[in-house]
């Protein structure tokens, strides 16, 4: 297994450890391609995607942090509207740099709390 991967993934299950989302309290999940980025918002006690956003369904202007930061909003607006308020925020194993925190800060001016 490639390296870079390897110790990305126990990063994340290492976060996952800690991480549990809820209906009242979902988990918003990361994953970061090299073209794209994606979010959910996840209830793992019933195992189902509440709401889901990435750079597919959003305009691309800019570079890709701001398009990170129109994903945040938008999957802010999704979650505002099933009644979610507060989130619980999963990284998937990347560091908080970059397109990552743009999403997250993206979130939390749409509106989420975490």
């Amino acid at each position: 297994m490639d390296n870079k991967l390897y110790n990305r993934t126990r990063v994340k299950y290492r976060i996952r450890k800690k991480v549990h989302g809820t209906i009242l309290k979902p988990r918003l999940s990361v994953f970061r391609s090299n073209k794209e980025i994606y979010c959910q918002l996840i209830d793992d006690v019933n195992g189902v995607t509440l709401a889901s956003a990435s750079t597919k369904g959003v305009k691309k202007d800019g570079n890709k942090v701001n398009q990170a930061a129109e994903v945040g909003k938008t999957i802010a607006a999704k979650g505002i509207a099933l009644n979610v308020g507060k989130v619980v925020f999963d990284r998937g194993g990347y560091l908080y740099h970059g397109r990552v925190k743009s999403l997250a800060d993206g979130a939390r001016e749409g509106g989420l709390i975490f």
